[in-house]
């Protein structure tokens, strides 16, 4: 992987250690080709100035996340991410900010791609189009979603324009990833000085697997020697490891699991513009006991804005049993304050 121009770790975003294997991974790479960039999905570009100044030293922790609005950017937990931001930091790694704001993939979901002026497109080029497997993968993930709104699966076509746009988005977040790595890696040569640096994207193995995403796209851009690694849980049946998944993949061990389950509170979520949306409650869940409705968007968690189900879904996860979780959510127009009480194992 290090004879190559661009290497793609790809990552479960809420699993610690995929995140742990991400830094083993660029140590090794790093003993071998030291010129070399990072590049981040979690950042948009427009922070590139605050990665500059964390890597060169000028930035507390604290201060690198205030001003990388990671709360706002991203909304994983910071401790997931912090040995990458620090491997860089100490090695003065250059790390790149690979993505475009939260607020162009949602117009783009919303009108298309072509719907959107190209004044407000951040620079980012028309992205090439898809293969048709990656077509597929993405309609089944637009299906899901579909279905936790409760629709049903006859109800939703290829050919409607929600998955069109859901579609067009998905390649626009690919193709600006893949202009930032493609710039890094032909930097080097074009300049005349000498061999190339290696470039390496952290990103969701969505984008990662099979080359169908961002490595589609820096194929486009005239990147052609890309490596693509992806970790994947131990107990993966081997039939799904199948040819073309990446190049390599690394069996990450079972972690050790509590007697008592993670705590469910009985929802079905969606991605909102404001934060987190509730598409379902169950009747009998804790969601319904504590009072919470479809329909409700909720903006904050434990006193943090909220941005993205799985960020949600993780921090429900790891709630203790017996203490409580404070939301706050809009309902018609109306700001709501909700305390969800998790019962005390037993």
């Amino acid at each position: 992987m290090a004879r190559r121009a661009v290497v793609l770790l790809g990552e479960q975003h809420d699993d610690a250690d995929h995140h742990r294997w991400q830094l083993q991974t660029l140590a090794a790479l790093h003993a071998q080709r030291p010129d070399m960039f990072i590049g981040f999905e979690m950042f948009p570009r427009r922070m590139q100035p605050v990665l500059d100044r964390w890597v060169a030293g000028e930035l507390s922790e604290r201060q690198f996340l205030e001003q990388a609005e990671w709360d706002k950017v991203w909304s994983m937990p910071a401790e997931l991410y912090l040995p990458l931001f620090h491997f860089a930091r100490l090695n003065r790694v250059p790390m790149l900010a690979l993505n475009i704001e939260q607020t162009l993939a949602r117009e783009v979901a919303t009108r298309g791609w072509n719907g959107v002026p190209e004044a407000e497109r951040e620079g980012v080029g028309h992205a090439a189009e898809p293969v048709p497997a990656y077509v597929d993968f993405l309609f089944e993930i637009h299906r899901q979603h579909a279905r936790m709104r409760g629709g049903k699966d006859e109800e939703v076509s290829r050919e409607d324009a929600g998955f069109r746009n859901f579609l067009d988005a998905q390649l626009a977040w690919d193709r600006a990833m893949a202009e930032v790595l493609a710039s890094a890696a032909g930097g080097a040569a074009a300049r005349g000085d000498g061999r190339p640096p290696l470039v390496a994207g952290i990103m969701g193995s969505g984008h990662v697997r099979f080359g169908h995403g961002v490595a589609h796209q820096l194929k486009d851009l005239g990147v052609e020697d890309v490596g693509i690694l992806l970790p994947v849980a131990a107990a993966t049946p081997c039939a799904e490891i199948v040819a073309g998944l990446a190049d390599a993949v690394f069996a990450v061990p079972d972690a050790v699991r509590l007697p008592v389950p993670p705590p469910r509170l009985g929802v079905s979520l969606e991605e909102h513009r404001d934060g987190v949306r509730i598409a379902v409650v169950n009747a009998g869940s804790l969601a319904a006991d504590t009072g919470l409705r479809a329909g409700d968007v909720i903006t904050e968690a434990a006193g943090a804005p909220l941005k993205r189900s799985a960020a949600f879904a993780g921090l429900v996860r790891a709630q203790p049993s017996g203490t409580w979780l404070p939301l706050k959510l809009t309902r018609d127009g109306e700001t709501v304050e909700l305390v969800v009480r998790f019962p005390a194992a037993k």
